[in-house]
């Protein structure tokens, strides 16, 4: 039972509990027991050996037994009690000084989510951001759907942005030389650097060409990326990409009656990624209003951990070349408005009775999977190498259901 709660700070709290020694005794019998009807001791048969015996046997792995079911069991009803929501595991001062027929007193640290006051977040205004799609942009749309049904034929031509070229290459840095063959370039491709195609252009099959080239300090090769390499190409073969026309026998390819239905689904999918991007920065509206309208601390720890995980990703991504203080400094006001965000949305879930389901999981993986043209069995490895588990991604169904109900009960201010 609940004896006191102490305030450390205002997402810290010291929880004193004490447990009756009756129920800790009804859990040590019930222990010894068990114990009792599956004990094979000489002269006695199962379940009929004195308890006496039992007890002298099996005494201390049925009191930790006994420990182990009732401590958390009397921890959590203090933390009903108390109407306290942890955000880490509880941390246990003085250990456990337990003795037979005595109550235990124990004492827990912990931090918990804050309590908001004033809690509002229903006609939260928004803007109102109407969609449209213009001719250009489904003239774009089938541009790329025309690139995506390019083809390739061999040509005897200078080469131009676009080409598919085959080379073989001799790269010099750092005293090393190394060689590959065959391969495969487009030029213009922009995950090289520049000078690399810029030194091709207007080149043809058989010629020579050699260029120093810098890559970037985030290339995906660690032995050139940041160096000044030379390269050789030697060029193979000149390849031109061959466009489709848009026409009917385009839209039929990609599973249309005609070209009129495939413009038309086409400006049905633009709309539809429209809304969703309107949507997504309505929600971010949404919730940057939520967090500066309600002043409240955030726990230590999942602050810390959010910082850390900030840091880690933009040193990662090379996004920065400030050393960790730094960063940390400059990140912080952000890692705490997304700790303060995940706050809200977990207490307004809570409140208005959102959960997420098994199937909701399922169909979340699946419609993933489909858009990142990977198994779902992937996806679901992917997130339990990261997370240990899928909570994470069941969070983040969770999260964005609270933000859709959030923007159901939005005041839409209609404007330019």
């Amino acid at each position: 039972m609940l004896k006191a709660v102490e305030d450390l700070s205002t997402t810290k709290k010291r929880l004193r509990i004490e447990i009756p020694s009756e129920a800790i005794e009804k859990k040590i019998k019930n222990s010894l027991e068990k114990a009792r009807q599956k004990a094979k001791i000489p002269g006695f048969r199962p379940g009929k050996t004195p308890m006496n015996i039992i007890e002298k046997h099996f005494r201390k792995s049925a009191e930790a037994e006994a420990l182990e079911e009732v401590i958390p069991e009397f921890y959590g009803m203090a933390l009903k009690e108390a109407a306290l929501v942890p955000v880490t595991r509880p941390a246990l001062e003085g250990g456990v000084n337990f003795e037979r027929n005595n109550p235990l007193s124990l004492s827990f640290t912990l931090e918990i989510r804050p309590k908001i006051e004033n809690l509002n977040y229903a006609g939260v205004k928004i803007k109102d951001m109407p969609v449209t799609v213009s001719d250009e942009d489904v003239d774009n749309s089938l541009k790329r759907l025309q690139e995506d049904k390019a083809t390739y034929e061999l040509a005897d031509k200078e080469i131009e942005t676009g080409d598919l070229l085959t080379i073989d290459y001799e790269m010099k840095y750092d005293d090393q030389t190394t060689t590959a063959k065959d391969q495969v370039l487009v030029v213009g491709f922009t995950g090289l650097p520049n000078e690399i195609s810029e030194s091709l252009i207007g080149k043809k099959a058989g010629d020579i060409v050699e260029v120093e080239a810098p890559f970037p300090q985030d290339f995906h090769a660690p032995a050139i990326a940041g160096k000044n390499v030379i390269i050789k190409n030697t060029v193979k073969a000149v390849k031109k990409k061959l466009l489709p026309a848009i026409d009917n026998e385009l839209a039929k390819d990609l599973g249309f009656e005609n070209l009129d239905a495939l413009k038309a689904g086409a400006t049905e999918e633009i709309e539809k990624a429209k809304k969703e991007q309107a949507k997504k920065i309505q929600k971010a509206e949404l919730l940057e209003t939520l967090i500066s309208g309600h002043e409240f601390d955030v726990p230590e720890s999942m602050l810390e951990r959010e910082l850390a995980l900030m840091v880690h990703e933009t040193k990662a991504l090379k996004k920065s070349g400030k050393d960790e203080a730094a960063l940390r400094e400059e990140l912080k006001p952000d890692a705490i408005k997304t700790v303060k965000a995940m706050m809200l949305l977990s207490i307004i879930g809570e409140k208005e009775g959102i959960t997420v389901t098994d199937e909701e999981l399922k169909e979340n993986i699946l419609d993933m999977s489909q858009k990142l043209s990977m198994t779902p069995e992937s996806l679901i490895k992917i997130y339990a190498q990261r997370d240990g588990s899928l909570e994470g991604l069941r969070n983040n169904i969770y999260e964005q259901k609270v933000l859709d109900l959030l923007l159901s009960k939005a005041v839409i201010e209609k404007g330019e």
